[in-house]
């Protein structure tokens, strides 16, 4: 009874429903009872078992999965912003805040210091939590790519809640948002290759990763997605979680090439090599993509897997000699300016262990 009082908690969302679950089966992604991906993914790699995974990640932990001490970071002022500044500033993780052409969007946030259900595990790194839901201006686009806890926070959501103007998101996510009060006319739900027009200069079309999805015991009732954002005045992926695959090369073929690309680079493990990135195949990504800068994240805020925290980032710089991309590697806070071209920035995890 306890277990069952637990899972009922609003935190963990709702599965879809009657007219919602209506369309999700007319789905051509929606088979078997469930949503898929283009290409057959098991959950594990051959081989790796939830025994061995649970014995990594207890009695082989990487002592360095945690920084020692508190890693550097900055604030910047999103109340008091111009509105004319193009910009991107970074919460860590997969969380950031956009302003492109006078408009406020916000990317899977979690504010609360932990990616979980439960508030005493998966507990964010000391010093990144820079930002609370005071700190957040009203937003014209909340953009959710998917609903696991490290991307779309309860907490977080019920509090922005009077700020939020409207949510994009995947075909299914939007149950959860209804059961916890959100208006439904407030929500568009956007299926692979879908498209929504949010003026007359900018489009989103939802575009298909390689991951999976849910909050509870049963999986995929809901879709998991990146999102092509095409502006009067730049082209931007803003990727979800994805293993590799050729999804990428079809998304740089039709959309590309991308002022900006933001992919995942982090919690990665030979063990769920299928739903991550590997390091060695984040350029990969890129390339496919046609982007001319690439913005990393899904690292630096929570430890999800058992590499150590700045290894996703030490990797990347030295995979990145023999290529010709434009790196961002924005502290935490930190203000990128979307029309700069050749802004620099530091090797900020040097020196933390």
């Amino acid at each position: 009874m306890g277990i069952l009082e637990y899972f009922a908690h609003h935190r963990f969302g709702k599965k879809p429903s009657g007219a919602r679950m209506e369309r999700i089966q007319k789905s051509p992604n929606y088979r078997n009872g469930s949503f898929q991906n283009k290409s057959v993914t098991p959950d594990l790699t051959n081989g790796a078992t939830y025994f061995s995974i649970m014995k990594e990640m207890i009695l082989d932990k990487n002592k360095r999965a945690y920084p020692e001490v508190l890693i550097p970071s900055m604030k910047t002022d999103l109340l008091n912003l111009a509105k004319e500044e193009n910009l991107l500033v970074w919460f860590g993780h997969s969380s950031y805040f956009i302003q492109l052409d006078a408009k406020r969007i916000l990317v899977d946030p979690v504010l609360s210091g932990y990616a979980s259900p439960v508030s005493f595990t998966t507990k964010a790194f000391r010093s990144t939590q820079q930002y609370q839901v005071t700190d957040i201006p009203e937003i014209d686009y909340l953009i959710i790519t998917h609903d696991h806890y490290d991307h779309l926070d309860y907490n977080t959501i019920l509090r922005l809640k009077p700020k939020i103007k409207h949510i994009i998101t995947g075909l299914g996510t939007g149950e959860h948002f209804e059961f916890w009060g959100f208006d439904k006319n407030r929500m568009t739900e956007l299926d692979w290759n879908e498209s929504h027009r949010l003026n007359d200069q900018s489009i989103i079309t939802a575009v298909p990763s390689r991951h999976f999805s849910g909050r509870g015991l049963k999986r995929n009732h809901a879709l998991w997605t990146s999102f092509v954002l095409q502006t009067a005045s730049m082209k931007l992926f803003i990727g979800g979680d994805s293993g590799y695959d050729t999804h990428f090369a079809e998304i740089g073929n039709e959309f590309g090439p991308f002022d900006l690309a933001i992919i995942e680079n982090g919690q990665y493990n030979k063990n769920w090599q299928h739903i991550h990135l590997m390091p060695e195949e984040f350029l990969m990504a890129a390339a496919d993509l046609k982007a001319k800068r690439i913005l990393p994240v899904h690292s630096g805020n929570f430890a999800l897997a058992n590499h150590a925290w700045d290894e996703p980032l030490e990797l990347l710089m030295q995979n990145k000699e023999a290529s010709n991309f434009m790196l961002l590697t924005p502290m935490i806070g930190e203000k990128v300016n979307l029309d700069q071209q050749d802004q620099q920035f530091s090797h900020w995890w040097k020196g933390v262990s």
